[in-house]
């Protein structure tokens, strides 16, 4: 895991602001050693995982969340998890590209859909927006505007080496504490302005300290400890044992037969397991656990 791998907290402490920073780069490296995407793809798969993981540090439960791009654009299917502990993956599947196209294009019309599961039935739920604007950072405001009615602002970015993205929200008053209306709305309009005057290139700046400062000058910002964000998928080889155990040995003999081995990939994180006729018997002499799996 890299160093700067880590979401943080911070806020105005003059004011009812609030936001989380992050910045990923050997778990987004990690994510894709076995994927291979179009540059355009890429990055949009990266600001999507960007926008999972601050959607993650908004959570005040245990649980995961799921955001996922339904669109009838060049990319047909995108989605990216991380939980509340910040393991992430992320996949997509799209149609040829040979140019650099827009995010509209990339996305189509459609929806993207947030998705929260928890232990705690009670707090699990699922949002839906419209894939609207001309980036998956307004799509994500407008997520925010429509779930919690909060004032939200967001910069994602990404390159073949890093993710990074920024939230900022404006909050109610906490504690019965006087607020300045005329000071807060000043103060909320420099945060605004600040996020929308950063350029890519600044946001994938390793220091989140000396960006916050330059961002919102002296308005006394404090920045919290980090959680490290780490790349986690579900899949296994004991998974993929199961998930043959399941189809029976005379299925799998036949396609090693044919085959010479029997190769099943993850769908999210396109890591191969291959399975050659001596793993196979293997396979089959031992006992199976009880009831069977499948690779998600």
């Amino acid at each position: 895991m890299s160093e700067s791998d880590l979401v943080r907290r911070f806020n105005l402490e003059r004011h009812p602001i609030r936001g989380h920073a992050m910045r990923i780069s050997g778990a987004w490296q990690k994510l894709r050693e076995h994927q291979d995407y179009p540059p355009a793809v890429r990055q949009l798969l990266g600001e999507a995982i960007g926008a999972v993981v601050l959607l993650a540090a908004t959570l005040k439960f245990n649980g995961t969340i799921t955001l996922q791009l339904q669109g009838k654009g060049l990319v047909n299917l995108l989605v990216a998890q991380c939980t509340h502990d910040f393991k992430v993956r992320g996949m997509a599947r799209h149609d040829t590209i040979e140019a650099e196209p827009e995010f509209r294009s990339l996305a189509g019309e459609g929806t993207i859909v947030v998705t929260v599961e928890a232990p705690d039935r009670a707090s699990s739920y699922q949002g839906v927006v419209p894939i609207t604007g001309n980036s998956l950072a307004e799509c994500l405001e407008a997520y925010f505007v429509q779930s919690e009615q909060l004032p939200t602002r967001v910069s994602l970015a990404a390159s073949p080496i890093a993710v990074s993205g920024m939230l900022v929200q404006r909050i109610p008053g906490e504690g019965g504490k006087a607020i300045d209306p005329a000071a807060l709305e000043s103060a909320w309009m420099k945060a605004d302005h600040a996020l929308a005057a950063l350029a890519p290139a600044e946001l994938l700046e390793d220091d989140v300290e000396l960006r916050l400062v330059r961002m919102f000058g002296d308005d006394e910002v404090r920045v919290f400890g980090g959680n490290a964000v780490t790349f986690e998928c579900r899949c296994s080889r004991e998974r993929v044992a199961n998930v043959l155990r399941s189809l029976g040995v005379e299925e799998v003999r036949s396609v090693i037969a044919e085959q010479g081995a029997v190769t099943v990939t993850c769908e999210f994180c396109q890591k191969p397991y291959k399975f050659d006729s001596i793993d196979a018997e293997q396979l089959f002499a031992t006992v199976p656990p009880q009831g069977s799996q499948t690779i998600n």
